[in-house]
């Protein structure tokens, strides 16, 4: 007798939605015999919750999901991350909680077994119900199946009550239904209003942000709550050709002098580039992008007001982002969105760091082509693009909750894209949100600062002359729903943010 009739030798019982097709039926029965319950199933897609709130609460959900990939489920999408009070039994530490969506050939009850066995080996014992776990993994939804067992129910008998399992869930779905699948989710959820209604009666999205259930996402040794406020990234260039301030910082000591002055300006993150990245610019190999950083990033590390701020690096090889990671960088800022090196995303995905995915095409010598300049709609093309890089990056094992996005301002855009784009940020999300939620709800960062069409705009021909006109674009981008913004000019462009985020607090506790 195999391991899985050992632990499970009773007989479920199935019962099938109103949407099976003639093929669905027979995979069914194929899948599915009373008599010969440990026959791998045809590939499925499955819903899996996942929840810890014991020991390194991140490191157990990398774990898991290593160990879920390696026992034959593919993750496909991820929900964002949660951190959320406890329910049922609330005298224990808060969860962290997401869910992913996945394909897999085992069946039900060995995809059950299999996740038996994970919590077992990373030290999940019995305790109590609802009680402190160091993972916790739940089968929400198997293909368009409703089971019924001793030992297993799908879908999950409480997801309805519970919006730490509801909110992940919902991002795993796009506003448009594409597939058969998701439409038997929310038809097996009929008799609660279908999966949308059912979050809406929870409290829907007026829930998040609450203590009690905060998006966020993990950076650095910190929960990171983006929703709070708008957060500054200061610009440090290492290239002798910038458009802006080439040359200045090449020097170690001129760069730290540099780091310095933007964090006592109030600069939240320094984003660290060596290659320039300007229209036409050429490219430098790793290597000396390399030589370029390492000493300097060495000598940031060592200053002590770098403590509590975050590193990025601004790079689109993916050696360069491991060596810098490797030495401290928090992040990875790449204008390719993994297009010009084929090894970051698996890169970027080992090193469970956030990951910056920039729409651009083509690359820094192409992108102003005529050919990469062609849109019918920037913000509505913008969108679609950039969420095929998150689709990418997920598949290489980034989940959505390590995702910022940036609509490229600049980057294969001419004035009127990058003009579209800033007041447009809003049609962004709804437009991702058609395929993803999750991704629609990740971080935007912009980086107008000192660009070529402010001088179009401002007749401002002098890059470091278009600092006003920088202030006006960080203003019009947070007020259309920018999150992080990458500027030249710390102190005047955090003054903007800082009455900014003053005028959204003041509208939203006074509509």
């Amino acid at each position: 007798m195999n391991i899985f009739k050992q632990i499970f030798p009773s007989k479920p019982q199935f019962k099938g939605t109103s949407k099976w097709s003639r093929g669905t039926f027979l995979s069914f029965l194929h899948s599915f015999s009373t008599t010969s319950v440990e026959v791998h199933s045809p590939e499925q897609e499955v819903v899996i919750a996942l929840g810890s709130n014991v020991g390194n609460r991140l490191h157990n959900f990398n774990e898991a999901l290593r160990l879920m990939k390696k026992l034959g489920i593919q993750i496909t999408r991820h929900g964002c991350l949660y951190e959320t009070e406890p329910a049922y039994v609330t005298d224990q530490p808060f969860f962290l909680n997401s869910a992913v969506r996945g394909v897999t050939k085992l069946g039900p009850h060995e995809l059950l077994a299999a996740h038996k066995q994970i919590e077992k080996d990373m030290g999940r014992t019995g305790g109590i119900r609802y009680g402190p776990r160091p993972i916790d993994l739940d089968i929400l939804f198997y293909g368009n199946f409703k089971i019924n067992s001793d030992i297993l129910t799908v879908p999950h008998e409480r997801i309805w009550e519970r919006p730490f399992v509801m909110a992940p869930l919902i991002d795993l779905l796009g506003l448009v239904i594409e597939s058969d699948v998701v439409a038997s989710w929310h038809s097996l959820s009929k008799k609660h209003g279908g999966l949308f209604e059912s979050w809406e009666k929870l409290g829907g999205d007026s829930l998040i942000g609450s203590d009690g259930l905060r998006r966020i996402l993990p950076i650095g040794n910190h929960l990171w709550d983006w929703s709070k406020r708008t957060h500054v990234m200061g610009v440090l260039n290492l290239t002798p050709d910038s458009f802006s301030d080439g040359g200045r910082f090449q020097s170690v000591e001129a760069a730290v002098s540099q780091v310095r002055l933007m964090i006592s300006e109030g600069s939240d993150i320094i984003d660290i580039g060596a290659q320039s990245t300007r229209p036409f610019a050429s490219w430098i190999s790793a290597e000396e992008e390399l030589d370029r950083l390492l000493p300097v990033l060495e000598a940031i590390l060592k200053i002590p007001e770098i403590e509590g701020k975050l590193l990025s690096v601004d790079t689109f090889h993916s050696e360069v982002a491991l060596e810098t990671v490797k030495r401290g960088a928090h992040l990875v800022n790449d204008v390719s969105g993994g297009q010009l090196d084929s090894n970051m995303l698996k890169v970027v995905a080992d090193l469970g760091v956030p990951y910056v995915a920039v729409h651009m095409r083509g690359d820094p010598c192409t992108m102003q082509s005529d050919e990469n300049l062609q849109y019918e709609n920037a913000c509505v093309q913008v969108a679609s693009e950039l969420y095929l890089r998150v689709k990418d990056a997920e598949s290489s094992g980034v989940p959505a909750w390590r995702i910022i996005i940036d609509p490229g301002i600049g980057f294969s855009k001419n004035t009127e894209h990058s003009l579209d784009i800033l007041m447009g940020l809003p049609t962004i999300r709804q437009e991702m949100a058609k395929k993803s939620l999750a991704a629609s709800h990740a971080p935007i960062l912009i980086g107008p600062s000192r660009k070529r069409f402010l001088g179009e705009v401002c007749n401002r021909p002098d890059a470091t002359q278009r600092d006003s006109a920088t202030v006006a674009s960080i203003t019009a981008g947070i007020l259309s729903g920018a999150n992080i913004v990458r500027v030249h000019n710390v102190r005047d462009n955090l003054d903007a943010a800082r009455l900014c985020d003053a005028l959204l607090k003041h509208g939203r506790t006074h509509s």
